[in-house]
């Protein structure tokens, strides 16, 4: 492993480090550390920067709560820049968006992205800006009642396919109550991140146990 003596920082004492969130790998943020901050850093297993406008110690989440805990931290092959990922207590940006980068220039629509996260993003816009005419904003215009009636409806549908052995009617239903559960967990304030979060805490990998090679 790198020590940090064998990093290039430049002129002023920084090196960039792009923020990323370990759990989504989406880009939260690009920031600057110098030797004391990323001293910090590492020893504290939380994100701790250098602010070029105040010109201190930034810690991040000293004041907002927001803390960013350390999860691998990686340099490139020329050694001045650091790609850093983290599990994050709340949003990344001051704006309250969870990450800073949410200003479009440019996007190919021919081209377009998914992700469960893409998708919440999408239906949590709709409680905050309902739309005329969608669907999802008639669902949170309903209440709670009406989404929790249609995840108990959209589960019925699920067992019936899967009772069926019909492939592709499962994957239809199952896609609707992905859906829907996302619609409540916009409602509930629950975030991709925090399902994601309770996942990993489940999935324990004993590193000690090596698997017997075939006779």
């Amino acid at each position: 492993m790198l020590s940090i003596s064998e990093l290039k920082f430049d002129g002023d004492g920084l090196i960039p480090v792009t923020v990323q969130d370990f759990y989504t790998k989406e880009i939260l943020t690009v920031a600057y550390m110098n030797r004391e901050s990323l001293e910090i850093t590492l020893r504290e297993k939380q994100a701790c920067f250098w602010s070029r406008s105040r010109q201190e110690l930034w810690r991040k989440g000293a004041t907002s709560g927001n803390v960013q805990h350390l999860v691998s931290l990686k340099a490139d092959c020329d050694r001045d820049a650091l790609v850093m990922q983290v599990i994050k207590d709340g949003p990344a940006c001051h704006t309250g968006a969870e990450s800073c980068f949410f200003e479009e220039i440019f996007k190919d629509e021919d081209k377009a992205e998914f992700s469960l996260g893409i998708l919440y993003d999408m239906i949590s816009g709709r409680k905050t800006s309902p739309k005329e005419g969608s669907y999802t904003s008639y669902l949170f215009d309903k209440g709670l009642e009406k989404i929790l009636k249609k995840i108990g409806e959209e589960s019925s549908e699920v067992v019936i396919a899967a009772m069926k052995n019909d492939k592709k009617e499962t994957i239809y239903e199952i896609s609707d109550l992905c859906y829907h559960t996302l619609v409540l967990m916009a409602e509930r304030g629950i975030s991709v991140a925090d399902v994601q979060r309770e996942l990993a805490s489940r999935h324990v990998v004993d590193k000690k146990v090596k698997q017997e090679p075939p006779q």
